[in-house]
């Protein structure tokens, strides 16, 4: 029997990678191998973002492209994944792509794998489905060519939003918000960890509201005191914060436990109070310099991030200014930028008109990259001459590549192999958005159980 290929496209978030490491997993688990040509591929899958219009565009794109193939092969199976699809599932969408087998919700691999086990191939009774699912049986593993390569993994442990801003697309297509399990959430990291993850980091759209949909459930700090525990386990990282669920309880976590980094994810989106107001933010700039000043006291080697929209309906030229003012005033590490694009179902896109002019939102854009360019570049100049501890993920052109604790991406050389250690390396070159040093020591911690062996 020859062997059975599969192909994932994955676009869009953390998540979403995340989601697709889960449908690999369990399709693997059905016998079927990897293919980065989707062309040979027995199942293709197409896990999708449409929280801007230019991430929808390509998925529909994709989607056209494989048509052809699907008419040349029509044993193949061909799965839409994700954000496209939503919670709801869409009858517009089966008119439009009927060559389409099987629509799958965001993070969730079961209508997939049902389908090819309802097949003559797998002859699987539908009594085990639930044992062939790795989040439900407690024994997740990650894709066989993942194992000893991958050493950050992303783990989502809220899904979904019940915020809604007025922007946001996120409550519509992943529906609201929904808190794992604390045992399962750490299950899952031990499992990880016994196959050469070093690094986790959890994943929510506003993951400090973790548990809060649960009376007296466990909240984000406890989580992460649970994931500090666990062995093998290096670094803790967590995304994405919100202003309002920032509390002192939580940055209290980050300063005492030892493998929590700190680095903090937390978006402004807008300088201006009235571009908040109709965002349905619910801070306002003055909140947000104080958080970020609240930040910086107890963590006053970390590092922080920002998000921030364009050219939102409404936006005069002054109240793009005092973005850029509250940008170059507050002077964080990285600034996560996008042009306003209005999405369906959403408040802004059925209330407010689009009436900011592309050429402007691209060039509120540059001029807000340039800036967030010479920032970042000189605040990496502060680490020249330093040593850093960094954590080696790959090889990249032949340099090897990790992160620091506040998440900075530093290259150097050395003939070791060094995938999953903790090294230390002196920073002889800064950039905006990388380092470059020398190999000082490594392997800092000799107590781990080894990443296993790369074939």
């Amino acid at each position: 029997m020859s062997r059975m290929l599969y192909h994932i496209w994955t676009a869009g978030c953390q998540m979403n990678v995340a989601d697709s490491q889960r449908v690999a997993s369990e399709l693997e688990r059905l016998g079927y191998l990897p293919t980065q040509v989707a062309e040979q591929a027995d199942v293709v899958v197409l896990n999708t973002c449409v929280v801007r219009q230019s991430a929808e565009d390509r998925a529909h794109g994709r989607l056209t492209s494989l048509r052809p193939l699907k008419e040349q092969r029509p044993d193949m199976v061909l799965n839409l994944m994700g954000c496209m699809v939503g919670v709801k599932g869409s009858a517009e969408l089966k008119r439009r792509y009927p060559y389409v087998d099987v629509f799958s919700p965001p993070s969730d691999p079961a209508p997939l794998i049902e389908h090819l086990m309802q097949t003559e191939a797998h002859a699987i009774e539908k009594s085990d489905t639930s044992k062939r699912f790795a989040l439900m049986d407690g024994d997740y593993h990650l894709p066989a060519h993942e194992q000893g390569r991958l050493i950050s993994a992303h783990v989502p442990v809220v899904y979904g939003c019940s915020h809604a801003c007025t922007f946001c697309i996120i409550p519509f297509r992943r529906g609201a918000e929904r808190s794992r399990s604390l045992g399962e959430i750490v299950g899952e990291v031990r499992a990880l960890a016994s196959q050469g993850v070093r690094e986790v980091t959890l994943l929510g759209q506003i993951v400090d509201r973790y548990g809060r949909e649960v009376p007296h459930g466990p909240r984000l700090a406890d989580l992460l005191r649970a994931v500090n525990e666990i062995d093998d386990i290096l670094r803790i990282r967590f995304l994405t914060s919100h202003p309002n669920w920032m509390t002192d309880e939580l940055l209290t976590v980050v300063q005492e436990l030892d493998k929590i980094c700190p680095h903090i994810e937390v978006p402004a989106q807008s300088g201006d109070d009235e571009v908040l107001r109709r965002m349905k933010r619910g801070y306002s700039v003055e909140d947000y310099r104080k958080l970020i000043k609240r930040i910086r006291a107890r963590l006053p080697n970390g590092s922080i991030a920002t998000d921030i929209i364009v050219g939102f309906p409404g936006e005069s030229r002054a109240q793009y200014q005092r973005t850029y003012d509250l940008l170059s005033e507050l002077r964080l590490d990285v600034a996560h930028l996008a042009r306003y694009s209005p999405r369906p179902q959403t408040v802004s896109s059925r209330r407010m008109a689009d009436d900011v002019p592309e050429a402007e939102k691209m060039r509120r854009f540059q001029e807000l990259e340039q800036l967030q360019e010479d920032i970042s570049s000189e605040i990496n100049v502060g680490y020249l001459g330093r040593e850093v501890s960094v954590l080696v993920e790959k090889k990249r052109r032949g340099k090897w590549v990790g992160r620091t604790e506040t998440n900075k991406l530093v290259f150097f050389d050395s003939d070791v192999e060094l995938r999953g250690e903790l090294v230390r390396v002196k920073v002889e070159h800064s950039g905006a958005w990388s380092l470059r040093g020398t190999l000082v020591s490594e392997g800092e911690r000799q107590d781990l159980v080894p990443v296993p062996v790369l074939n």
